[in-house]
Formats: C-alpha cells, structure tokens, sequence
C-alpha cells in the first residue's frame, strides 16, 4: 500500500513538473561579443533512464555533468532561417545517476553576424532534462555569471577582414581566475542568479533539432616534430586538420603564453589564435575552439616558463572515411587524399569554402563538396548537404530570391552559385546519392519559384542577364557570364525537371525539358562563332569555362567534340573552382588521357608540394602572405578545388549512381594511360570494390557489387566487347556478387 502511495505521489509530482517549460537564461551582467557565460544547477533525478537533454545555446557550449566533461563544444551557428536557432538533442549524456547531480554550463557568446551565423539579441542557455521519472529545466533557479576568466583578445588588426567574415572570437584564459569543472563540488552559491529572457525577446525564435551528429574528437597525441625558434615551439601536425593544442607547464604567475597555427594570418585576413595566463606551479591548458594549420606555434615569454609537454586533439565531422582510390600513378593518388582532406576539414557546421578565413557556406563550393562526399564518406556525410539545402531555401526571400553564404548577414545572390546549388549537380546530385525525396519535395515550390520566377529568358529561350548581388561567375580573368548563365541555367533546368518527375510533377517536367530543347537550338546560333562559343559583345581571351559548360548543359552536338577537345587543351582560364567542370567536360565527350593530362597540369604544384596536405584556392602559394591568384590573396586549404576527385572516382575508376544510393549503378572504367585503377565506393547497402587492370591487350576487372544493388557493366573505352563467365555484350546487368570480368578489343 506504501509503495502504491508513494508512486501516486510520485506522479503527481511529475506531472506538475511537466508543465513547467525550459526558460532562456543568461547572467545579470552584460555579455560582449565573444565573452562567456558559466552556468551552473544542482538536482535531484529519481531516474537515470530513458535520458532525454534538449539543450541550446547562443552560441557554443560546454557541459561539465557531476565533474565530467559530458559535451566538448556542443550547439550550431545560428540558424535554420533567419528566425530561429538549433537546439542539440542528446540520449547519451555521461556523468548523470540517481540521486544528485551537479551540472555547469560554460557557453561562448559569439555576438556578431558572419558568413556563417546569424547572431541573436541574447547570450544565454536553454535546457532541458528528462528522464523515465524526471525533468528538470533552466529557470531563475540556476546560477549564472559572466566567466571573466575567460575572454576575448584584442585582433591584431582590427580593420581587418575577419571582422565579417569569420564567425566567433580568439579566447584568452587567465589561469588565475579559472573555475574547475571538474570538481563537481565547487562554491557557484555566490553566483547571482540567472536572469530568465522571455522567448518573445531573445531573438532565439523556434528552436530546431540539431539534423547533424555531434563532433568527433580524437585522444591527445603527440606532435610529429617539436622544435624551437627562439622563443616559438613549432610544432608539427601530421596534416591540416581542425586542431585544439594543448600544453602541460611549470611556470611563475601572470607569464603570457600565445598559441596560434602556420595559418593564422591569411593576406590581410586572420583566422583565430588563444592566449593564457599561467598562475603559479604546475598546470595544463587546452584550447578550447578549434583552429588549422599545419604547425602550431606556441609562443612562450622570455623567462618564468618552463613546458613539460605538448600535444593535439582532432575534432572534426563524425563520419567515417569510407572510400577510396589507387592507381598506378602517384599523382592521381596523392591528388585525390588531398581532395579528401580538403574536403573534411571543410565540413562542421555547415559546409566552408576554407577553414581559416571565413568558414562561409557560399554554395558554389558546397555543389563540389556534396559531390565529393558520395565517394569519400558513409552516409552521414549526406546530413549536412541536406541541413545545406533546408538552410539555403530556408533564407529565400519572399520575393524568391535565393542567396549566400548562409547562415549569415551577407545577403548578396551570386547568380551562377545560386542556380548551381538548385540544379543537377545541387540538389539533384544530392537526391541520387540519398535518395531523399522529402527533402526534394520540401524545397520544391521554392525551387521552382527561383527558377521561373526570378530568372526571366527572351522570346528565344535564353536567359536575360541577371547581376544579383554579385555579378560573379569565377575567380579570374577572360569569364564570359552571359553564356555561362545560360549554361547554368538549362543545367538547373536539367534539375527541375527531373525534381518535377519525382515529385508525381509530369507536365511541369516536359516543360522543363522543352525549355533545355529551345535554349540548346537558340544557344548554337547565339554563340557559335565557328572556332567557340562565346557572347557576341565579348571581347576577351575565348573562354574555356564556357565551352566546358556548354558541353555538360548537352548544347554541343557530337561533331564538335573535337573542336573543343582542342580548345581545351590549349585555353587555361577556369579557376580550380570551375576547373572540375572542364575535366568533365572533356570526359563526358571521351577524352580521358585529355582530362588525365590537363588535371596533372594544373593542379601539379599543389600536389607535388610536400608542405601542405590540402588543395589551394588558387593555382599558385606565394608563402605568409596566403595564396596567390589573378584576384588577390587566398587559402592554402579550399574546398572548391577538390573537384578532381570526383572525375577520378566517377569517369576513370567509373562508378556512378544510376538510380538513387546506387541501387543500381554504372561501372564503367576508362583508365586511359593508366594502367591499373582500384576503387572502394561506399553506399548504404555495403561497399562497391572494383579493381581494373591492363593486362596482355585485355582489361580484367574484378567487382563486388553489394546485396540489394545491381550493377550495369559498360564496355569502356578502346574494347569491343565485355565476358563475365557466360555472359557476353556490350553491357552486362549483374546482381549482388563476387565477378570477374573480362574486356577484350
């Protein structure tokens, strides 16, 4: 009887907490950009189980649960659209247990708009706990205060770029003054009391689930080389990679310790450095954001420090490298793990163009990098191309306009970019590597609305010049944007019209096909000089961006191929951006050696440079002073130039989805000069391995085609026919299996 009356009471009590709602708080004092709050409750849980922690924050967190550190760095960049802000959804939450619970909250405030963050109006914590029995709130119970042993350093350069590119603050810490979250039991009954902030004035709006994992973090580890120049510990990373440093010291009071990377300074940008304050005796510091580069620098004072130990910790996206590429030339091997370094270190948040300058989601970068993640990671990969899709057409104006970097107070439309990302290598590329068609019919209407709405064409099918916010088409000189619109544009078309096919849309799709139709028969006569295709008011160097794109937009008949194929080979205007466009173009019209030829050229310094583990914004790396292109300064580390490995992946090893996860796919390597290619794609129903040899004037394939998909063999290049056991033709149809195959002349 005791026992029911007490689940009775029990109840009850549950169900009068359960009324109560999470409130935003944040600490009686005033808050500046890039200053922290400490947070802190102590509870009582009658259950551990079934733990539920809905926890947000502008803008980053950390949780310290019963003296453990339970979340490093948890909470997104605002925000899902200019409204609202994400919210972290957690289940598996160390350190909690029946009974009492201390929990402190240390929160960044990052404060000012960027390319990449919407900054709201309130520096502050919602949180929310649950379990089978329990829930438990942020309220005016919790303690909070300004943590002034935390802050933010003076930039070095004020005016610099920094200021609205990169989202965030340097941190000092003063050791002096530091609280440890580790002792569970510390005194916080001094701090005054959090200050509630009604939802309708924080500026927060709605707070969206989290639609990515929480990060990855590697252990300690130790430097690959030490070495010191005068007064610097340089330390040596055994690649680029988002990299918190840590240190172990003895040192006297109040001695300055500053620590930075090789790629803090960038032209006149600067990406983040942190600074501590020893106190006195023996004592340790982790920096707590991320930073890259390939050395850290650990710049001591003169006397009163002495360093114990160095190390590093790795955060970055939780998704594994599960693909692969090899073939008999070191070149295209080392090209295509730089790509996939690349290519990594420009994905948390959200997609970045570069991880030091501004870490800024424009879309003409993010296209190529969703591109690239099919081949090179498992499926979580694809979670942040679709938090990339909701984000952009979640920020379209009411007017229909679409426009990056977002999140962000930029709010210019580059309108190639733009037409990019709704188009089929955008969004479409997404869909078949994912096969998300909510996602597709989410975005629809606002798709079609950009397509139709705001792009407005001629009585002949092309486009009318659209200058946006930014008249851009790349980075560079000799670019010809009338015809490249037009490219762009019936490749976006291309996109609709297959979204309108999958969404049950069929008239909407033969409209979109019909439109491709006229601007392909107006664009030759519009274009066509005889030699290239070109605008007629253009002037300039003939430019090979034009000819690439109008071969992928399908205006080229097949009688010019060879034109271009010459054009191609001897006119180098494309940025590394736009450069992938040009070697597939060359591929798609079949001339792989051509393709293999010019990728090596182009990209040789970046690939042959022993000093850098990533690809550059521009063709060539002047040094300290950041990357050398025709427009400026750039980055030693750009997702836009990773392009190459998705032609080495997709048209030499020649795998690519023919429906959507590669349920089926086409197998179809042209290894052109090579003389052997093997490749690992991964999908989600297991692994394709397919490896290729030359061999006595054959070409012997071996492939592995997962259960659940099937394989289409095509006869590649130079072969007239394919024999697997006793099937024999052009093309081969092979279901899940283990096969040998054989293409003989």
């Amino acid at each position: 009887m005791k026992r029911r009356l007490l689940f009775v009471a029990m109840a009850a009590i549950l169900a009068a907490c359960s009324c109560r709602e999470a409130q935003i708080i944040t600490s009686a004092e005033s808050v500046a950009d890039g200053e922290w709050i400490c947070f802190r409750s102590d509870f009582t849980l009658l259950s551990a189980s079934d733990l539920e922690l809905r926890i947000a924050a502008d803008t980053k967190y950390w949780l310290w649960v019963n003296g453990e550190l339970a979340v490093r760095e948890g909470g997104l960049k605002r925000g899902p659209n200019p409204a609202d802000s994400y919210c972290d959804v957690l289940h598996d939450v160390a350190g909690f247990r029946r009974g009492r619970n201390s929990v402190a909250v240390l929160v960044q405030y990052y404060g000012k708009s960027s390319f990449s963050h919407r900054a709201s109006a309130t520096a502050g914590l919602c949180f929310e706990l649950t379990t089978a029995l329990d829930r438990k709130v942020s309220d005016a119970s919790w303690r909070a205060v300004r943590y002034d042993a935390m802050y933010a350093p003076e930039d070095e350069n004020p005016a610099g770029q920094r200021q609205h590119r990169l989202a965030g603050a340097n941190v000092g810490v003063d050791a002096r003054k530091t609280v440890a979250f580790a002792d569970c039991g510390f005194d916080a009954s001094a701090w005054p009391h959090a200050v509630v902030v009604p939802r309708e004035q924080s500026g927060w709006g709605a707070l969206v689930e989290r639609p990515i994992p929480m990060w990855r973090w590697s252990e300690l580890s130790d430097y690959v080389s030490v070495r010191r120049d005068g007064n610097i510990l340089v330390c040596r990373l055994p690649y680029n990679m988002q990299v918190s440093p840590y240190i172990r010291l003895r040192a006297e009071e109040g001695k300055l310790i500053d620590i930075r990377t090789d790629d803090y300074k960038i032209g006149k940008a600067r990406q983040f450095h942190a600074e501590y304050i020893t106190c006195e005796g023996e004592q340790e510091f982790e920096v707590p954001i991320w930073i890259n580069g390939h050395d850290v620098r650990y710049i001591l004072p003169d006397e009163g420090v002495e360093v114990l130990e160095v190390k590093w910790r790795e955060s970055g996206y939780d998704s594994d490298f599960a693909g692969s590429f090899r073939c008999n030339d070191e070149f295209f091997n080392t090209l295509w793990r730089k790509a996939q370094r690349t290519l990594y270190i420009t994905m948390r948040d959200n997609y970045m163009d570069c991880p030091d300058r501004e870490r800024a989601q424009w879309w003409g970068d993010a296209v190529v990098e969703l591109g690239e993640a099919g081949y090179v990671f498992d499926e979580r990969a694809h979670l942040l191309t679709r938090k990339a899709i909701r984000e952009l057409m979640g920020w379209q104006r009411p007017t229909g306009e679409i426009f990056s970097p977002i999140p962000g107070w930029y709010a210019q439309e580059l309108p190639c970019q733009m037409l990019a990302s709704v188009g089929y290598y955008g969004f479409w590329t997404y869909y078949m590597l994912t096969g998300d068609k909510p996602t597709i019919e989410s975005v629809y209407d606002g798709v079609r609305r950009y397509i139709y709405d705001v792009w407005d064409t001629d009585g002949a099918g092309m486009v009318r010049v659209r200058r946006g916010g930014w008249y851009w088409g790349d980075w560079g000189t000799n670019i010809d944007k009338e015809a490249l619109q037009n490219c762009w544009y019936a490749l976006a078309l291309k996109g609709m019209e297959n979204m309108s096919a999958l969404t049950g849309r069929g008239t909407e799709a033969m409209y979109a096909r019909q439109l491709q139709r006229v601007m392909a028969a107006t664009f030759n006569d519009r274009f066509w000089t005889g030699t290239h295709y070109a605008t007629k008011s253009y002037k300039d160097e003939p430019d090979d961006r034009v000819q690439a794109m109008a071969v992928l937009a399908g205006f080229v008949p097949e009688e010019r191929y060879e034109t271009m194929r010459e054009f191609m080979c001897c006119h180098f205007n494309a940025s590394p951006y736009m450069e992938k466009y040009v070697l597939e173009a060359l591929c798609r019209m079949g001339y792989y050696d051509d393709a293999l030829s010019r990728m090596k050229s182009r990209f040789y310094d970046m690939v042959v440079s022993e000093d850098y583990t990533t690809l550059w914004e521009g063709w060539e790396y002047t040094g300290g002073e950041g990357m050398q292109y025709k427009s400026g300064n750039g980055t030693y580390n750009h997702a836009w130039s990773g392009g190459g490995l998705t032609i080495l992946s997709q048209y030499i090893a020649g795998i690519e989805p023919l429906t959507p996860q590669f349920g089926r796919f086409a197998v179809c390597p042209n290894l052109a000069s090579l003389a052997w290619v093997e490749t690992t794609v991964p999908t989600v129903f297991g692994d394709i391995a397919m490896n290729a040899r030359k061999e006595g004037g054959r070409l012997n394939i071996t492939l592995a085609v997962p259960s659940g998909t099937t394989a289409e063999v095509r006869l590649p290049q130079g072969f007239s026919r394919l024999i697997c056991g006793e099937q024999d033709g052009a093309t081969l149809t092979l279901d899940a299996g283990h096969y040998t195959i054989v293409a003989e002349h």
